[in-house]
């Protein structure tokens, strides 16, 4: 269901460029179904003249296969083919989620997360200093060295003094190990509210700028209801709200278990919900739920897996996406103990809000 979906059509565009570009964000509204995802485009192609009238919706499906966005696929052995997104698709869904989400951020270069760190390795930073006892030979910067000696003492006095001697500093290059949790709780679609489809077009910018940006760095998404569990790249338009309810100790469980076996060097979790967790899984395979306002014994084990994070040294950084006084004062608390941070947020500003956390995480840790 499109809860209010009105287009944004750039003008000079081709008809199929202009389809195309709405056509994208309607997949991700309909988790990757194609026949839903044209149904809607028909539907708004009519009502706000996207494309010219002699550029038919038949034109466009068959420029869509042509140029290999869309694959034909069959279900089911003897059942009829149905159109399916390809993966040069999915790969442009995650490059526009980046440009759209990050686009008029100020982009620097590939692998930009430094810590202060002199050594021989690594990248060499801007600028030079004083030499310093204990700087490595390899750090001096020789051409700076020679032209103070030159400024010094001419022509007539070669050499190089200790005071002549200026020294670049190189920075360790650190990596950064995150699981993003996405809540799929049925709440995340309640009250004419679409709160999953910016969950995901942030997971999808995220995961696109860490693979091209920062390559050294480890990006693990995970899902959580009832339960959770991991999912890649490619399920991410694919993602649905299911009829759960929000069992967030499963997803802290599972994001601890993901991170104990990274190397990187710093390692965070970054944590998408309305912000109220009612479903435990309880030893016996059991599932204990209560929906109505905060359960005092789902609370403390979700504090207590934020105090485990803690001394794992993983801070949590929560986006909650709803606003009720009680549920800000359970994150509020949750990230208290835990030591990381909570951000209130509307849904348009989620993927800058969540970009610049991620940087300012890396440098408050590379410090």
């Amino acid at each position: 269901m499109l809860y209010s979906f009105v287009p944004y059509i750039e003008p000079h565009k081709t008809n199929f460029d202009k389809l195309f570009s709405v056509f994208r964000e309607l997949i991700l509204y309909t988790s990757g179904d194609v026949d839903e995802a044209l149904e809607w485009l028909e539907e708004l192609n009519n009502q706000y003249q996207i494309a010219e009238p002699e550029y038919s919706m038949d034109d466009f499906v068959e420029e869509l296969k042509k140029r290999g966005f869309l694959r034909e696929e069959i279900p089911t052995p003897g059942g009829l083919s149905k159109s399916v997104i390809s993966e040069k698709t999915e790969r442009l869904l995650r490059r526009h989620a980046m440009e759209k989400i990050f686009g008029k951020l100020k982009k620097s270069g590939r692998g930009n997360h430094r810590t202060s760190y002199s050594g021989a390795g690594g990248d060499e930073a801007d600028g030079t200093r004083p030499y310093r006892f204990g700087d490595a030979p390899e750090q001096i910067d020789m051409q700076r060295s020679l032209h103070n000696a030159m400024v010094r003492g001419g022509v007539e006095q070669p050499g190089l003094l200790s005071q002549d001697l200026e020294v670049r500093d190189r920075y360790h290059q650190s990596s950064v190990a995150t699981v993003l949790m996405i809540d799929i709780s049925h709440s995340m679609i309640l009250y004419g509210e679409d709160r999953i489809t910016p969950a995901k077009q942030v997971a999808l910018a995220l995961s696109e700028l860490i693979t091209t940006r920062y390559p050294k760095d480890a990006l693990d998404i995970i899902v959580f209801g009832n339960d959770a569990w991991p999912v890649s790249l490619r399920e991410l338009p694919y993602l649905q709200v299911g009829p759960y309810h929000t069992n967030t100790v499963a997803g802290l469980e599972l994001a601890m278990n993901i991170l104990s076996r990274k190397r990187n060097s710093n390692k965070q979790i970054m944590m998408i919900t309305d912000g109220k967790p009612s479903c435990l899984k309880e030893a016996d395979g059991t599932y204990y739920k209560n929906s109505v306002g905060l359960d005092e014994y789902i609370v403390s084990k979700c504090l207590h897996k934020a105090v485990e994070c803690k001394k794992m040294g993983i801070p949590i950084t929560t986006f909650m996406i709803a606003k009720d006084p009680y549920l800000m004062q359970f994150i509020d608390q949750f990230s208290k103990v835990n030591g990381g941070r909570a951000l209130f947020t509307g849904l348009n500003g989620l993927g800058e809000i969540l970009f610049h956390d991620y940087e300012n995480n890396r440098k408050r840790k590379n410090s």
